[in-house]
């Protein structure tokens, strides 16, 4: 365990020296297997080297490209202001109705980009100025897209819900689908933020104008063609008819094919959306390569076992220990972004989780590791929006420079609250979580 410890206070150096997490976790684990292999350079790179094969020879993390190509595609084509107006028909003429419109085209658009940073980054220039015209206050507006914007690493397709399967071996499908009732509840939630926002301030989101039966009606039809995308992607998986890879090409193709049919495609859209998934792709699979040494170097030196072993010798009840890591998240969530967080620490405890017992008959663990990994997401989001880092909160403030970031922070209290209760009641009821993917309504 102490080879592993010091490993880790390594790599968080590291970071906070600003040496991206992949790199860091890459040369950390390198050099660690040399050390363990008194210093024979040629034995201790090994495991590195097939790290870089295995990476990059997974098919299972071809979707990783093809669902980022998709989310480009959708956006490229203004598809988030078709998204935008059709949720704004619904709720805009509500009290707080404008802030509730970004949310839900939030979770609209999280369902075809997978990204909570693109999502944000979106539906702020999407969001922002109409809630502006209506004089709705800076802590509401800004909120309510960077809070929104977290969605978008739940609700599938999620890069971070695939990330969490290469970690774990589970299933991507399932994981997707095991993302859907909390992703609606998310929405559902931040729904009630707003609306106590302005029940306890009415002037700090004022209802917007009433549309007509025919923009109504206008409004959502620009929109099916996104949901369509949706259901098919879903419902393939779900239905078994394609496997999660070929469901990210589907959605690739459709994205595109929808783009043409609407009259909105480009190549110079086409271009960027590809430089885009090439640029990001590539930062994604350098972390998942780097996270792969790191996961060999601990493996090796015996730290799940040992964690294994401290939580039984202590006698903790599994709930207790779940409970424990949670904290640690919050904690970390503070001072790390997202995907280094998850990429730092699921190799730890994931194996610890699987081991616990939560689920009777679950003798491989695969239950409890997907409940684990939609808590390990949620978790994640609050992170977005939990100060000092709040990666979500300062891409808002790179697109908003009038904004302090202490009133964007201020702003999310409420959302983040919502969250907390979320997570309560994932770890509660984890049949929320595991009913789609197993059909599962109780554990033992």
């Amino acid at each position: 365990m102490i080879v592993s410890l010091i490993a880790f206070a390594i790599v968080i150096a590291l970071v906070f020296l600003r040496l991206p997490i992949g790199i860091a976790m890459g040369i950390v684990g390198a050099i660690g297997f040399v050390i363990l292999r008194d210093w024979r350079w040629s034995a201790g790179l090994g495991p590195a080297a097939d790290s870089i094969l295995d990476v990059t020879q997974n098919d299972a993390l071809s979707v990783i490209p093809l669902f980022i190509f998709m989310g480009m595609i959708i956006a490229q084509s203004g598809m988030a202001n078709d998204l935008y107006r059709a949720a704004y028909a619904v709720v805009g003429r509500l009290p707080g109705g404008l802030a509730m419109s970004t949310i839900l085209a939030c979770g609209g658009f999280s369902a075809v980009s997978g990204s909570s940073l693109a999502t944000a980054a979106t539906m702020s220039k999407v969001a922002l100025p109409p809630m502006r015209k209506y004089g709705y206050h800076d802590s509401l507006s800004t909120a309510s897209v960077a809070a929104g914007g977290t969605l978008g690493i739940l609700i599938p397709p999620s890069i971070i819900l695939i990330i969490y399967g290469f970690l774990t071996g589970q299933s991507i499908g399932k994981l997707f689908l095991a993302g859907i009732l909390p992703g609606i509840l998310g929405i559902l939630l931040y729904l009630c933020a707003v609306a106590f926002v302005v029940w306890r301030k009415p002037e700090a989101g004022p209802a917007g104008d009433a549309m007509s039966a025919a923009e109504v009606r206008s409004s959502v039809i620009r929109v099916i063609p996104i949901l369509i995308l949706f259901v098919i992607i879903i419902g393939g998986i779900y239905g078994q008819i394609f496997t999660a890879d070929e469901a990210a090409g589907v959605g690739a193709f459709g994205a595109i094919l929808i783009s043409i049919l609407i009259g909105r495609f480009s190549w110079t859209g086409l271009i960027e959306a590809l430089s885009q998934t090439v640029k990001t792709s590539v930062g994604l699979f350098v972390l998942l390569i780097g996270a792969d040494i790191f996961n060999r170097l601990i493996t090796r030196a015996g730290l799940p076992g040992d964690l294994l072993d401290l939580v039984q010798g202590a006698g903790l009840e599994p709930f207790s220990v779940l409970a424990m890591i949670i904290v640690v998240y919050l904690l970390l969530g503070a001072v790390f972004e997202s995907l280094s967080m998850i990429t730092l620490t699921v190799p730890v405890f994931a194996p610890l989780v699987a081991s616990l017992g939560f689920f009777e008959g679950d003798v491989t663990g695969e239950m409890a590791l997907i409940w684990f990994g939609i808590i390990v997401v949620v978790v994640t989001e609050i992170s977005l929006i939990t100060p000092p880092i709040g990666l979500n909160v300062f891409v808002l403030r790179s697109v908003i420079s009038d904004v302090s970031t202490g009133t964007i922070f201020r702003g999310v209290t409420p959302f983040w609250a919502a969250d907390i209760l979320r997570l309560i009641i994932l770890v509660a009821l984890p049949a929320f979580a595991l009913w789609l993917p197993m059909g599962v309504w109780s554990f033992g």
